[in-house]
């Protein structure tokens, strides 16, 4: 009997051991296919999917379908940056051909109101030109949202003088500046940055604009820039309203208002263009402010390295 009992064990011992070794097996060879379904995953997402048939296998299937939403996507992705560049040239396109008429039309009329006309000629005179820079305004303001839409930041990093591109930023907001009295003084630093000409002009040009809309008129506007280690910093005081700390780190957002400008014309579109452009080449925006107090925009731009 006890022999009976031993076999018995010997053999329920065996069958234990077998399932044990089964089990491990199995559960390599499920291990083995999800590394390989998790590589050809990667392949896929990379677009770099290489065609792999073994006999009507599943692997087989599951890798032509895969080569197939790669192909679609790649389809797709080439789609949407034909449709991203006919957006950007029809924006560009329309952009220019408003602003020279449009130009024109602001210069025929301060002309105008520079002559001797009747009182009605004069109001009628001042009407067009307010409408007209009613008019400018959306227009540059429809840009902006029209570039963050459809993502057109493509910076393209160079060597460059920070004193060209606070200048550039500078001229573009002169006219502006002359109506309201503020002053815009900047120091040459002579100092090089690591950044796209053209489109850091346009963020350091967003936040003149918004210095001045919110600054008083007979304030001053300062620019100066610091160097540091591994950053270039251009910082623009101005003497405005100042931004209540709590909402500083949300005036970034896109389409963010502040509920005390209100009633001062804006989409919220300009600072939140400014910092992708800023963070697109390696830089960082930051604001210090206290309300009725003015802010300080400091931008860091990388330095030249070697």
């Amino acid at each position: 009997m006890s022999g009976y009992i031993w076999v018995s064990m010997a053999v329920m011992s065996f069958l234990v051991f077998l399932c044990f070794f089964f089990s491990l097996r199995e559960r390599k060879k499920s291990r083995d296919m999800l590394q390989r379904e998790l590589l050809r995953l990667d392949r896929a997402i990379s677009g770099n999917l290489q065609e792999e048939y073994f006999d009507e296998s599943m692997d087989s299937a599951i890798t032509k379908r895969l080569n197939q939403l790669v192909e679609m996507a790649g389809m797709q992705r080439d789609r949407a940056q034909e449709e991203r560049d006919a957006i950007k040239a029809l924006i560009s396109n329309i952009s220019h051909q408003i602003r020279t008429p449009l130009s024109n039309i602001m210069l025929y009329t301060d002309l105008l109101q520079e002559q001797l006309l009747e009182e009605n000629a004069m109001q009628l005179a001042g009407k067009i030109r307010r409408q007209s820079e009613k008019l400018d305004f959306f227009m540059k303001e429809l840009i902006k949202t029209s570039y963050a839409e459809q993502e057109m930041f493509m910076v393209k990093p160079e060597k460059v003088s920070v004193d060209t591109l606070i200048s550039r930023a500078c001229q573009t907001v002169e006219m502006v500046a002359l109506k309201k009295n503020i002053s815009i003084s900047c120091v040459e630093s002579g100092s090089f940055c690591c950044a796209d000409p053209k489109w850091t002009a346009e963020a350091l040009r967003n936040i003149l604009e918004n210095a001045l809309k919110y600054s008083p008129e007979n304030s001053n506007i300062t620019s100066e820039v610091i160097d540091y280690d591994s950053f270039i910093c251009i910082q623009i005081k101005d003497q405005g309203v100042g931004i209540r700390e709590e909402e500083q780190g949300l005036i970034f957002q896109r389409f963010y208002r502040s509920a005390t400008v209100a009633g001062i014309p804006g989409f919220g579109i300009g600072l939140y263009v400014t910092r992708e452009i800023i963070s697109r080449q390696g830089g960082y925006i930051g604001v210090k402010s206290k309300q009725g107090q003015g802010a300080v925009f400091q931008v860091f731009l990388p330095r030249l390295k070697g």
